[in-house]
């Protein structure tokens, strides 16, 4: 029988380790084709001078097997900071067995020692397990809101100025 899973904070000997999971949550989720993290492009966005993101392990027997990448976020209608987790993954073999709810508790408890409003996440709405286990631990999956994202080639073209004309500083100013 394998030891209890143990949590504790990433550290940059880890970020093979992270990178690996980070790929086969995207083989699971079906969007391997977006995937362009390395060790070398994460590693300064959780260890370097200003870290933007911090990450928390699931380790069984002491390999790592899940995997929960978050940072802050700030709520306007409250006031106050939370936590936004961009990514919780736990490797199949280890799924049921409280790794993924351990994770998400500690998220909570560190969310509210630093004061802060609430955890938010997303959900893939193909992902019915996932949507189950979220509710069964009194998150609500709110219907009624949608992402929205630039990236890539939109991004740039957007940051250049290449925008619709309804956008244009002049239409802003109904000019």
């Amino acid at each position: 029988m394998s030891a209890r899973p143990t949590l504790r904070a990433a550290e940059p000997r880890d970020l093979h380790a992270i990178v690996q999971l980070i790929g086969e949550l995207a083989e699971f989720e079906h969007l391997s084709h977006l995937l362009e993290v390395t060790p070398q492009s994460l590693a300064p966005h959780l260890f370097g001078e200003s870290p933007v993101a911090e990450c928390v392990l699931g380790e069984v027997d002491g390999e790592v097997v899940a995997f929960a990448l978050f940072y802050t976020n700030f709520s306007t209608f409250l006031g106050k900071p939370g936590l936004y987790l961009e990514d919780l993954y736990v490797r199949p073999a280890h799924r049921r067995s409280g790794l993924g709810r351990t994770l998400l508790v500690h998220l909570a408890q560190l969310a509210c020692e630093r004061g802060y409003g609430r955890l938010d996440w997303t959900v893939l709405g193909w992902n019915e397990d996932a949507i189950r286990f979220y509710e069964k631990l009194g998150a609500e999956v709110l219907p009624d809101w949608r992402i929205c994202r630039l990236t890539g080639d939109a991004l740039e073209r957007y940051a250049d100025g290449d925008r619709p004309s309804m956008w244009s500083p002049s239409a802003w100013l109904g000019l």
